[in-house]
């Protein structure tokens, strides 16, 4: 059962094939079972699941089930869960139990999904490597020596591995393409306020977007029409209706224009990865793609310009956990300055200290206009050089990481190694694009990720091109050695 797709499992569901409590007693059985290897999970919701699991079949039973009825999922633990722990990967929430459902999980729970449990993360969403969670690192089912990307490194592996077919997770500065590229399964960020932020707990607010983990493109079609969607509680969610992105998967591809943008290809791209894109570019010719060469001029700065908006919104949004009202409070404070400074001390670690104090730095008076005012004018230059990309093709290609995963510990000590992780993703949540990560091959035994940047609200169109790639490739389909049996 762990070996089929959300759409196969679906279709067993409706035949009665096996049940909902079935499969959701199958899956809990192979986290326990299985996920000590990786700490993929920070909370599994045996109970709720099960729970959930018989109200499916239920509906299955009276003809009244969606495509998503009875299928288990996993939450990203960033977004809030009513009556469960909400930790966001940090010792700051370990205690908090969230006392509302988010937009995405109200909705996951509306098409009757199982949730079978939220998983580990960055804290607070900050890192590539998943190393960062106060409940410790996850590892790539892929190799356990390596790392499976971050921020949403949880939900990646327990696709990866089979413990969930899909999974939610949130995108900042390329969080769900980036470990779906490590991790070889396929990851969708869509538009900027394509998906609700009510109920997700913030990083960047700006740049912050839900998104969803599956190991194929028709499965990720599936999850992101459910999870899209208009919410008037989200002041920045766009009012536009949602297509059914599952109609257009089959379209062909003749004409399409793919850009590669050569600063996507020079220094510091791994050979290796390079050739595996390549060869992926190759199959979409033979499908009738047309390749044309572009440029995106000042893509070179998105590193930098990130490395100012996002800590400086992080350090605004993290203002609020300050040990008075929820979340970590230290013991026996003297004062309330004391009840601040050790509270927030304690609470949050190296990594979220770290962009804390350059937000803060980079907002002070004196420095606003040095940094954070000229940063966001050159984030709208690089809003431009896509809009002019796009008036030459159809979507924009190249790879999701420079490299393969990484090892465990081996960038921790060098953050700004770390932060160039993501120097092919960041862009794209700067200008509010669309973006996705879809497996396209191996490199030293790891995986590669194609990445698909596409134009505002151009989610079904990306969904297409990756399905008609995955149609003509088995890589989506390969499972880790040790967890696909």
């Amino acid at each position: 059962m762990h070996n089929k797709s959300i759409v196969e499992l679906s279709l067993s569901l409706r035949a009665g094939t096996f049940s909902c409590v079935e499969l959701t007693r199958h899956l809990l059985a192979r986290i326990r079972r299985l996920d000590g290897r990786l700490n993929s999970f920070v909370t599994v919701t045996d109970e709720r699941a099960l729970a959930q699991a018989r109200a499916a079949d239920q509906r299955l039973a009276k003809g009244d089930a969606g495509p998503l009825t009875g299928i288990p999922v996993a939450q990203k633990d960033i977004f809030c869960t009513a009556g469960i722990r909400t930790s966001c990967g940090s010792r700051m929430l370990d205690n908090f139990i969230a006392p509302y459902d988010a937009t995405t999980v109200e909705k996951f729970n509306a098409a009757g999904a199982v949730l079978l449990g939220k998983t580990n993360m960055d804290e607070f969403a900050m890192g590539s490597s998943n190393e960062t969670s106060f409940y410790g690192p996850v590892r790539n089912p892929w190799d356990l020596a390596a790392v499976p990307g971050g921020s949403s490194g949880g939900s990646a592996a327990a696709v990866a591995a089979r413990f969930a077919p899909g999974a939610t997770g949130t995108d900042t500065g390329g969080s769900i393409r980036q470990p779906a590229a490590l991790c070889g399964i396929t990851g969708i960020k869509p538009t900027y306020g394509r998906v609700s932020r009510y109920g997700m707990i913030a990083f960047a607010s700006s740049l912050d977007q839900g998104g969803v983990l599956t190991r194929s493109a028709g499965d990720a079609a599936a999850m992101l029409g459910v999870m899209a969607g208009y919410d008037p509680r989200d002041s920045t969610s766009v009012d536009r209706p949602v297509p059914d992105y599952t109609k257009t998967l089959d379209e062909p591809l003749q004409g399409l224009k793919i850009g590669l943008p050569r600063e996507y290809f020079g220094d510091g791209l791994d050979s290796g990865v390079a050739g595996v894109i390549d060869a992926a570019l190759q199959e979409y010719r033979k499908l009738g793609a047309e390749v044309v060469d572009i440029s995106l001029p000042n893509s070179a700065l998105a590193v930098p310009v990130y490395y100012v908006i996002a800590p400086a919104e992080c350090s605004s949004n993290l203002s609020r956990f300050d040990g008075v009202r929820f979340g970590h409070r230290c013991d026996k404070p003297r004062d309330l300055e004391d009840l601040y400074k050790r509270s927030r001390g304690e609470g949050f670690g190296a990594e979220v200290k770290r962009r804390i104090m350059i937000g803060t730095y980079v907002l002070s008076a004196g420095y606003y206009d040095a940094y954070y005012l000229k940063a966001q004018k050159i984030r709208r230059l690089m809003s431009q050089d896509f809009s002019d990309a796009f008036r030459k093709v159809d979507v924009i290609m190249g790879p999701a990481s420079p490299t393969v995963a990484f090892n465990i510990g081996e960038k921790t000590d060098d953050p700004v190694t770390m932060y160039l992780s993501d120097i092919y993703t960041i862009a794209v949540n700067l200008a509010g694009l669309p973006g996705m990560s879809i497996p396209a091959g191996f490199c030293a035994g790891r995986p590669v990720g194609l990445q698909i940047i596409g134009n505002y609200f151009d989610e079904a169109r990306l969904l297409n091109i990756a399905h008609r790639y995955q149609q003509v490739t088995d890589w989506h389909t390969r499972a880790p050695a040790e967890f696909g049996e």
